[in-house]
């Protein structure tokens, strides 16, 4: 069974195929209309989404298929064992795709459903994400040899599939992650990553622009916690920790690399509102 749980699991060839796959759809999606004729995707959702949700639905949509939409709290995921639903759920869809808090869940659906499944966000991988940043820098690119990227923000989820497809797809990575959100932390992963010598820690944003053709930058704050008041706290040692690490005009100190970020934006945090609708902008 084919699964997308990380990231880690796939190498260069299935990548590059993919991502090439991808912007052959995007340049000529007529010819792909029936590319998925009567095959059904089942999304499940623990985690609020705007570009997983559209994207997805879109695309299953456009290519001949349909989706279906579950609310996994509102669902018996909820209240039964992932093995005896995962198992029931196989017989509906053709592909699951979900969206879920924790990685141990997202793996125990894998292991019973009998149908592929994609990880559409947990809290340690965001590998649609990593897959949809890398078809972007090929896109502008042409290749990924000789490539550097900077990540700046918090050591995340994102810059965990970020670490794991730069390293195998031969991509410079500069981490300027002055927090690492606990949850997320990959001990292997960055083990491996720091002796391949892809993935490099530098201390200062004005440091990694200067050697970087790409930066990209993602919310400080937990999307599930934003608006919580139980996470004021945190929120604000956050704001304090990495104000001086935003993405502005003043910290690529005259470096005009691409802007990237995954959305959503909180304009004024994390990258500064001008250079979100800046000329070299690609988010």
């Amino acid at each position: 069974m084919k699964h997308l749980l990380s990231l880690k699991e796939w190498d260069a060839e299935k990548i590059q195929a993919i991502i090439e796959r991808g912007i052959e759809v995007k340049r000529s999606p007529e010819q792909f209309y029936h590319a998925a004729e009567r095959k059904g995707l089942l999304m499940l959702f623990q985690k609020t989404s705007t570009r997983t949700n559209l994207s997805f639905q879109s695309g299953m949509n456009q290519m001949g298929g349909y989706s279906v939409v579950m609310d996994w709290d509102a669902s018996n995921f909820s209240l039964s064992p992932i093995q005896y639903e995962a198992r029931y759920a196989s017989r509906n869809c053709d592909v699951i795709m979900a969206r879920l808090k924790k990685h141990t869940d997202v793996l125990e659906l894998a292991k019973y459903a009998s149908v592929p499944v994609i990880n559409g966000c947990c809290e340690k991988y965001h590998p649609c994400q990593a897959l949809a940043d890398l078809m972007t820098i090929y896109e502008v690119a042409g290749t990924f040899k000789g490539i550097t990227l900077t990540y700046v923000g918090i050591h995340n989820n994102v810059a965990n599939s970020l670490v794991a497809g730069c390293m195998t797809m031969g991509i410079k990575l500069l981490l300027v992650t002055p927090i690492i959100n606990t949850p997320s932390w990959d001990e292997e992963l960055m083990r491996e990553a720091y002796q391949s010598g892809y993935v490099v820690n530098v201390s200062s944003l004005s440091e990694a622009a200067a050697q970087s053709d790409f930066v990209y930058t993602d919310t400080w704050i937990d999307m599930e916690f934003f608006h919580e008041e139980h996470y004021e706290e945190e929120k604000n040692k956050r704001l304090v920790t990495m104000l001086p690490f935003q993405l502005n005009k003043r910290n690529l100190a005259g470096h005009s690399p691409y802007i990237m970020h995954d959305m959503p934006i909180h304009p004024g945090f994390e990258i500064e509102a001008e250079l979100v609708e800046a000329e070299r902008s690609i988010i």
